[in-house]
């Protein structure tokens, strides 16, 4: 009978830890001993001085030692113990909320007591509120000679029960015969300097004496650099093991008929860009091999991603399958559909859509053309991953603006198209320029296409940066500009994420802008309105029914009014320089001059006045999302916080990402000469949530 290693043994094997205790460690992630030695410390105390009242600082953390001089119940207000101590240097103030009889009663005048705290401006001088404590004879007996970690905790779970369990895990994993295997090749090891896995672990976990608290923030200790590259090996390994075991399955061959493509792509009401031909050629390239195709196509605002998706589609279709395309809103899902259904007008195909709008018959109508085969593309939002929706015979998936659907929702529509064997092939299109590095790391498992040309004829957007001072010369330009039988966007944008502030603000504009033009017909479309509504207006406002559009920032994709040309965006600042970006694209459709306008409001940080600079210098996405990534850092341009993205134990991207450029020569190698090595890595550092990486 085999033990299981003790890296792998339940926490409950350690004492102190029952079943209560086990479910609250459980929701910080850890279930095996192994979890805990990767659950690193947050931060570090320096308890190794004791430092001299009068010296202590506000807002930091420090050891003191003294005699208690008096002790008092404040009963006013909240109900608090007040103790003060004394050194040979100054008083000091202790407040404590939560207590008890017996601990106020412990702290009697002319004992020495120890704590440990963060110093604060209280109502007499410096105090700390709810420090550790201890009463001690010598003061000797607080300092420590190494610093105290400090661990992510959850309710139920305190500081000192973390270390304890963390310290027998230690004792039980890092022994020579009980050790933890390390997965990471000596020479990968050796050539980044790295330490092993145990020496990694048993620094953090217990900081050798001389390493400083300040070490450990910043990215260059050893031992943090070496859990951070094993941690972002793992998520790309994890990604590529995806890509591979998709590309096991058999995908549909597409037989792609040349003249009936040329005739397709003749018909079109413009000319398709060199970039265009180029991607659709990687495309068909992909679709003729037994693999299914994993691409991602990234283009500009405005480079025309749509109309290669439809070209792709065609080839589906001329091959006998069918094809869906996803959005993320209904008002785009409504606009590929019209550009689908004008595309394909000359051809037999169906063309049929579905959002969670569509209701009884015609929804019924809908999903009896997809199960039997007569609808041949079908476009929609999330709504064609519900059970009821059943495909005939799909083989080929269009996912729009991807970040913006969570990683269950894709698989789920991929595993719909799973018919007699065949995987679907998939084409995902972003008008979000993803800068390389973070590439590397969220799509390694896709191949990737750029579209890096513009349409003929396509003028740059003039923008202009101008103080929110400045708006009743703003408002006058807009009227100047309706005279003229043009369009105009307001986008309103709110610090605040609340969907209902930014509708409420939205609403405010609309009155103010109302009041100010009176001869202007005025349209408004944000989050909180039902899809109907917004559809007609948006209509309205192509149909030239409404001159000014305000809006919230739900219009920032693929709405095409080619007579709209001017854009103020209120509150610039408070955007990221991509979103902006987006927005911005929105005007500039047709072949007029046009113009952004970016409010901000007065003092603008230096930072701000950086960020909206590159925005009127620059009209190319891929710059901007660099320089977005410079400024903002990888957490922001990503949207971490969206369901669906790679969440990380130790790894920070803002702080870690220089890193990412050597993670995929070390996959590489990996996969070469320690294939054994992949698994386990993938196992420590992401556990089950394996899932993902079929994505």
């Amino acid at each position: 009978m085999t033990h299981p290693e003790p890296h792998n043994l339940p926490v409950t094997t350690l004492t102190g830890i029952g079943s209560q205790s086990a479910a609250r460690l459980e929701k910080l992630g850890i279930h095996t001993v192994q979890d805990l030695l990767f659950h690193l410390p947050l931060r570090y105390q320096d308890r190794s001085r004791i430092q001299p009242i009068a010296q202590l600082l506000p807002g930091t953390s420090a050891l003191v030692c003294g005699t208690i001089e008096f002790t008092d119940t404040i009963q006013r207000g909240r109900p608090s113990v007040i103790c003060r101590i004394a050194d040979a240097s100054g008083s000091l103030s202790l407040r404590f909320f939560h207590f008890s009889v017996q601990q106020s009663q412990q702290l009697k005048p002319g004992s020495l007591l120890g704590c440990f705290g963060e110093i604060r401006y209280g109502y007499n001088g410096l105090e700390m509120v709810h420090p550790e404590y201890k009463l001690v004879s010598d003061p000797e007996q607080l300092v420590e000679n190494t610093l105290t970690p400090v661990y992510p905790l959850t309710e139920g779970v305190s500081q000192s029960a973390i270390r304890k369990a963390i310290k027998q895990a230690l004792a039980l994993c890092l022994q020579s015969d009980t050790a933890i295997a390390d997965w990471l090749p000596a020479s990968l090891l050796e050539q980044y300097r790295y330490p092993s896995l145990n020496d990694a672990l048993q620094t953090l976990h217990n900081p050798p004496p001389d390493l400083s608290a300040e070490l450990f923030c910043g990215a260059s200790l050893p031992a943090l650099k070496r859990l951070v590259f094993e941690e972002f090996l793992a998520h790309h390994l994890a990604l590529l093991q995806g890509k591979l075991a998709y590309k096991r399955w058999q995908a549909p061959i597409f037989n792609s008929n040349a003249a009936t493509k040329q005739a397709f792509i003749a018909r079109l009401p413009f000319q398709l860009t060199n970039a265009q031909q180029r991607v659709i050629a990687e495309i068909a390239s992909d679709c003729c091999q037994e693999q299914p195709m994993l691409r991602l196509v990234q283009g500009d605002v405005g480079s025309g991603k749509t109309v290669v998706a439809a070209v792709a589609a065609l080839l589906a279709l001329e091959s006998g399958y069918q094809v869906a395309v996803m959005a993320p809103t209904e008002l785009l899902a409504e606009q590929h559909f019209r550009n689908f259904s004008q595309w394909f007008a000359d051809t037999d195909t169906q063309v049929v859509f579905l959002t969670g709008q569509l209701k009884g018959k015609a929804r019924q109508t809908t999903s009896q053309a997809l199960a039997d085969g007569s609808a041949g593309i079908i476009i929609g939002t999330h709504a064609l991953f519900q059970e009821s929706v059943h495909f005939h015979k799909l083989g080929l998936i269009v996912i729009d603006e991807q970040h913006r659907f969570g990683v269950h929702q894709r698989l789920a529509l991929r595993e719909k198209g799973q018919h007699s064997g065949l995987r679907p092939h998939q084409l995902i299109m972003t008008a979000t320029p993803i800068p390389r590095t973070l590439a590397m790391l969220q799509y390694s498992d896709l191949d990737i296409s750029i579209i890096d040309e513009l349409p003929p004829g396509r003028k740059p957007v003039t923008t202009s940066v101008i103080a929110s001072e400045r708006r009743e010369e703003v408002i006058a330009r807009i009227e100047h500009w309706v005279s003229e039988k043009r369009q105009a966007y307001w986008v309103c944008t709110l610090i605040e994420e609340s969907e209902v502030l930014q509708c409420e603000a939205a609403e405010k504009t609309t009155i103010y802008l109302s009041e100010s033009l009176p001869n202007v017909r005025i349209g408004l479309v944000h989050g909180r309105m039902k899809a109907a509504e917004k559809d007609a207006i948006m209509q309205a406002f192509k149909n030239r029914e409404c001159d000014l559009l305000v809006a919230t920032t739900v219009i920032e994709v693929g709405v095409d009014v080619p007579n709209a040309g001017l854009m103020i965006i209120e509150n610039p600042e408070r955007l990221g320089l991509s979103q902006l970006h987006q927005l911005r694209g929105r005007v500039g459709r047709g072949n007029q001059d046009s113009y952004c306008l970016l409010l901000y409001q007065a003092p603008l940080s230096q930072a701000g006045k950086q960020r909206l600079a590159i925005l009127k210098e620059s009209n190319d996405g891929f710059v901007i999302a660099e320089k977005d990534l410079e400024l903002r850092g990888p957490g922001e341009v990503m949207g971490t916080r969206q369901t669906g993205q790679i969440q990380f134990k130790i790894a920070d991207l803002e702080r870690d990402s220089y890193l990412l450029e050597l993670i995929a020569p070390a996959a590489q190698l990996i996969h070469q000469q320690y294939p054994a090595a992949i698994q386990p890595l993938i196992q420590r550092w992401i556990g089950h949530s394996r899932h993902y990486a079929e994505v």
